[in-house]
């Protein structure tokens, strides 16, 4: 190979800081020429996408995937409401829903105010760090370059990449590839307008913070959660996506309490029942809990109603089991047995019976997996009036069209929550299609 002649004539030593600087050099030119087609991509995503907020979700993850980060996070100003900026999309790391900062406060709201890129090699010993924000998710943030998000006329927010993987800082080609993200975004949304809608702040009904779950010991243990970190919101619609053994139903055992945690923390409505005994789970799925199954889960040998009123008889205050039926449209079918009835109506009946509690969360598990189409709109629109009622629903499905009706989506992978999305305009029933 002729590139390796010149080698013969360097003294003892100097061939190896030569192919070491050789290398080097070739890494950074990889390094350039990487950062350039993400920089193409990103521009196409934002110039094709159908939705704005989908391709500025996307392109944030192409940024924190290619600089080797473990998250990010995009921060808008509310400048026509409470002058205040909050977190839109985030990859990986924490869930920021309900977090906010003023203008000024934090490294984020620094950047906003200023106008200025920042890098900080040291979060934990930076002034300017909100530490709280790691204390209440459970995320130790430590290296970040955060810049600008700005139109011709004013910064209207930031974009946060933090945490390199392999513990390296952010150098020039990073934070040259975080500002083209901004300059890129800044245009389509001066382009195409970004409707953030922003809401006000919601109690957390269930906190879960580094929740693990193995199952077996030794070497035969699988580790099925490994640190879940997650608030979920009164009232709010939440759809868990995430491909088969990533964690998603085992998670949503633990909140159902029909399964304990091995370690870490999980509270509802600010009661620890990370470690509760099985008189209190029981009591705590009897009361507080509505389920819903892909299988349905009915009695076979007693009436759509008397499945409700089975249910009923274990609560205190609950619901009657007519009204129940009537709210998901089978008043005419209350003395019909499961097996007279079709698959929808008996999904559309389990519903019902969840409702039967008048319960705070209702835990939903691939609930329209064994429908078609057209019944799986049919129980989407009765959940969709449930919601409406107020009732928290958090649902695992592997349906990504239904995760448009939710508030907000987390993605799970390798046993963690990999992404937070929070939809500000979700879909009805009737508009999805697959």
């Amino acid at each position: 190979m002729v590139i390796g002649w010149p080698l013969l004539f360097l003294q003892k030593g100097q061939g190896s800081r030569a192919c070491r600087a050789a290398g080097e050099k070739m890494g950074e030119v990889d390094k350039r020429v990487s950062y350039t087609q993400v920089v193409w991509e990103i521009t196409r995503l934002l110039q094709e996408a159908e939705s704005l907020e989908d391709a500025l979700r996307t392109s944030l993850d192409e940024v924190v995937k290619a600089v080797g980060a473990e998250a990010g996070t995009v921060w808008f100003y509310n400048s026509h409401g409470d002058k205040r900026i909050y977190p839109s999309f985030w990859i990986g790391g924490a869930d920021l829903t309900g977090m906010s900062l003023a203008p000024g406060e934090g490294i984020a709201g620094a950047v906003v105010e200023t106008g200025k890129t920042t890098v900080v090699k040291d979060c934990q010993k930076d002034a300017r760090w909100a530490g709280r924000f790691d204390a209440a998710t459970g995320f130790v943030t430590k290296s970040m370059v955060c810049v600008p998000l700005a139109n011709k006329y004013e910064v209207i927010g930031c974009i946060q990449i933090i945490n390199k993987k392999d513990g390296s800082l952010y150098n020039d080609e990073d934070v040259s590839l975080c500002e083209n993200l901004a300059m890129l975004a800044a245009i389509a949304i001066d382009s195409n307008g970004l409707n953030l809608g922003f809401t006000e702040e919601k109690k957390a009904i269930i906190s879960l913070r580094d929740v693990k779950k193995t199952f077996g010991s030794g070497e035969t243990a699988v580790h099925v959660l490994k640190g879940v970190n997650l608030d979920v919101r009164e009232g709010e619609f939440l759809v868990i996506l995430g491909e088969s053994g990533c964690g998603k139903s085992t998670m949503l055992n633990i909140v159902g309490g029909m399964d304990q945690l091995t370690s870490g923390t999980f509270l509802f409505d600010g009661k620890d029942y990370s470690h509760a005994d099985e008189k209190t789970l029981t009591m705590y799925r009897r009361h507080s809990v509505g389920f819903i199954f892909q299988a349905y889960n009915l009695m076979p040998t007693l009436t759509a109603e008397e499945n409700l009123d089975f249910i009923g008889e274990l609560c205190d205050d609950p619901m009657d089991a007519a009204e129940a039926l009537e709210s998901v449209g089978l008043s005419g079918r209350r003395e019909n047995y499961p097996a007279q009835m079709s698959g929808g109506q008996q999904q559309r009946v389990s519903i019902a019976r969840a409702l039967v509690k008048k319960p705070r969360l209702i835990l939903a598990d691939e609930p329209t997996a064994a429908l078609d189409y057209e019944t799986s709109i049919e129980v989407l629109t009765v959940l969709e009036n449930v919601i409406k009622s107020g009732t928290t629903l958090m649902m695992v499905t592997h349906n990504e069209e239904i995760a448009k009706m939710a508030n907000r989506v987390i993605r799970m992978k390798g046993g963690v929550v990999a992404e937070v999305i929070v939809n500000r305009h979700p879909a009805s029933a009737k508009e999805l299609v697959w």
